[in-house]
């Protein structure tokens, strides 16, 4: 007898490293509605936690995952059926998880599909194993695809690229992933844990009030939204911060610098 070890997504922190883990291996790592206040609560935590500087997603088993449960976005719409616009619930955290000020790690062991390869679109960086592969089904399936969600595939994969994909639903192996910028290394699946961890914690030595600035200018610019007068006061701040004081300092001494966020 088979046991389910299904879970909601699990979080754990070790260090500055935070890893979001979706763990319904037995349903090949599918979303489902309960897990969606889950993740906006360890988004949630994992924001305001300033001693955590970097994030690594991954998935538990040989996929990374299957998308979001797709009875419950009809169901979400059913709902209100006199809305003037649906809204998709699993966008909104996807949003949330981008909009993270810590630069986040996505380690795809393995297929990733439907709403998931939005889930690692939106992030930093995706590292892929051998075996991974992707594929978005919303045009087979009479899905249209929420606003924010093609946003990420023009701005991370660009317009044609996108178009094949949400249009034609092409399917991409790992080498075709890594050609179109889906990931940005394939390295041995046994190695991908360790893989990740490293760019996590060379992330986590960057100093934080640079990174999370440029990181939300970067997302910003992305969506055509950037404040410059933002912008200029977050520069302002870093140029002003003791931070780049110690960065300064520590390279003439040829240390590794210790930042404190401030």
């Amino acid at each position: 007898m088979t046991i389910d070890t299904s879970t909601p997504p699990l979080l754990s922190i070790d260090g500055p490293v935070a890893t979001l883990r979706l763990n319904r291996p037995a349903q090949a790592n599918r979303i489902e509605p309960a897990d969606l206040p889950v993740l906006l609560q360890h988004c949630e935590r994992i924001a305001r936690d300033s001693a955590i500087r970097a994030v690594i997603l991954t998935g538990t088993g040989k996929h990374f995952s299957a998308g979001y449960d797709l009875t419950s976005i009809l169901q979400s719409v059913e709902e209100d059926p006199h809305a003037r616009h649906a809204v998709n619930p699993f966008g909104t955290m996807v949003d949330t998880l981008e909009a993270l000020p810590q630069p986040v790690i996505c380690a795809l062991n393995g297929g990733v599909y439907g709403g998931a390869t939005d889930l690692a679109l939106a992030c930093d960086l995706r590292l892929g194993v051998p075996h991974s592969k992707m594929f978005m089904p919303a045009a087979r399936l009479g899905l249209h695809y929420y606003l924010s969600g093609m946003r990420r595939y023009v701005s991370r994969l660009g317009f044609n690229t996108a178009k094949r994909l949400f249009l034609f639903a092409e399917e991409m192996d790992a080498a075709q992933m890594l050609s179109t910028g889906f990931i940005e290394r394939i390295v041995p699946a046994e190695q991908l844990e360790q893989a990740a961890r490293e760019a996590a914690h060379a992330a986590a030595a960057m100093a934080p009030l640079a990174v999370r600035g440029m990181k939300a200018a970067l997302n910003a610019l992305a969506q055509d939204k950037l404040d410059p007068e933002q912008f200029a006061a977050t520069e302002t701040q870093c140029l002003r911060s003791a931070d780049i004081q110690e960065g300064v300092t520590a390279w003439q001494q040829k240390r590794a610098p210790v930042f404190h966020s401030r």
